[in-house]
């Protein structure tokens, strides 16, 4: 396949080398997606938050919390609620003793 000179206006290309050039540039910035770092927390806010990451209800992420189960996860500040999604799944998942 010829490469495609930078300066090549889309109306001079053909329909198979616009979707190379689409292709080609969809895995290079794929290539260089940062992954997730050694010892990197991701947040969740909210009962929304962690409805969403537990793929239940509100209700039912209300009543998990409540139960105390996750609370080493949960943060507050004021009203805001921020719960480490990574320790709070770990928590979740571990059977009560």
């Amino acid at each position: 396949m010829k490469k495609i000179n930078p300066d090549t206006r889309i109306i001079d290309l053909t329909v198979g080398q616009l979707l190379d050039a689409v292709e080609d540039r969809v895995r290079a910035v794929l290539a260089n997606k940062p992954t997730k770092q050694e010892g990197e927390r991701r947040y969740v806010y909210g009962l929304k938050g962690l409805a969403k990451l537990l793929g239940c209800s509100k209700t039912t992420a209300s009543r998990i919390k409540t139960s105390g189960k996750i609370d080493k996860a949960i943060t507050h500040i004021g009203a805001l609620l921020i719960i480490d999604a990574d320790l709070a799944l770990e928590l979740a998942g571990n059977k009560e003793k």
